[in-house]
């Protein structure tokens, strides 16, 4: 990809920027000139790719959150400080069965996916409103709107991040700050890698392009979403799947 100049003099917060689709956000609003401020557990992997984005002539900087932990998941905006794109990507699935998830898991799940991107609007989209102006992105899933006979808890987190969209885009919307969430079906990233193993190819059977999406086209979308481009699409669910066919059997 060619470096651009869209989003120079933009600042954005990706959240779960170390890895997966996460990582291909912050790397293409990166080329795109925006500043970003990179979220993720390991220090080590954040500096990396700071010195990757760099580099390629892009700017960024590592800040280190658990997002399981409300107090850390605030102080993670105030470090970030005011920003102008706010991308949630950072995302945690604990795939079983009901009966043997228990309520830590439930809790994990709800905190990650829903209650952090909750808090981070909360506390960094008045400050766009004020400035009558950004863009918030849910990377949400297409285990919101597809059941399966596993991971419950993490349809419902999704779910929830969902709906919370559109009342962001209501509660914002007047001031000039656009909420939309990009729903992807299957990718293959280091987390399906881990969770699947020798069977990722399965993922490839569940779409109707006969194969899983990549990171880099998650990212594409959510550019999309945040530049002018987009500039009447506001409280959408933009579904990037492939054409999924049927969610991965128990």
């Amino acid at each position: 990809m060619s470096a651009s100049t869209a989003l120079q003099g933009r600042t954005a917060l990706v959240t779960g920027a170390t890895s997966g689709i996460g990582k291909a956000i912050a790397q293409n609003l990166a080329v795109q000139g925006a500043d970003v401020v990179l979220h993720g557990r390991d220090q080590a992997r954040g500096e990396a790719l700071v010195k990757q984005i760099a580099a390629e002539g892009g700017s960024a900087r590592f800040v280190a959150a658990d997002l399981t932990d409300a107090e850390d998941t605030l102080r993670l905006a105030a470090e970030a400080g005011a920003v102008d794109i706010l991308v949630n990507s950072a995302g945690l699935y604990e795939f079983a069965p009901t009966a043997v998830t228990d309520a830590a898991s439930f809790d994990r799940q709800v905190a990650v996916n829903a209650r952090a991107p909750f808090l981070l609007v909360g506390a960094l989209a008045p400050g766009m409103a004020e400035r009558g102006q950004g863009s918030i992105v849910i990377v949400g899933s297409s285990a919101a709107r597809m059941p399966a006979p596993i991971g419950a808890a993490y349809g419902a987190s999704k779910a929830g991040a969902e709906i919370l969209t559109r009342y962001w885009a209501t509660e914002f919307g007047p001031s000039g700050v656009r909420v939309n969430t990009v729903s992807p079906g299957p990718v293959h990233t280091e987390g399906t890698k881990a969770m699947l193993g020798e069977h990722t190819a399965m993922l490839d059977k569940t779409t109707a392009r006969g194969r899983a999406g990549d990171p880099s086209e998650i990212a594409e979308i959510v550019s999309f979403l945040v530049s002018p481009a987009s500039s009447y699409v506001n409280g959408a669910v933009l579904f990037a799947d492939g054409g999924e066919l049927s969610a991965l059997p128990s």
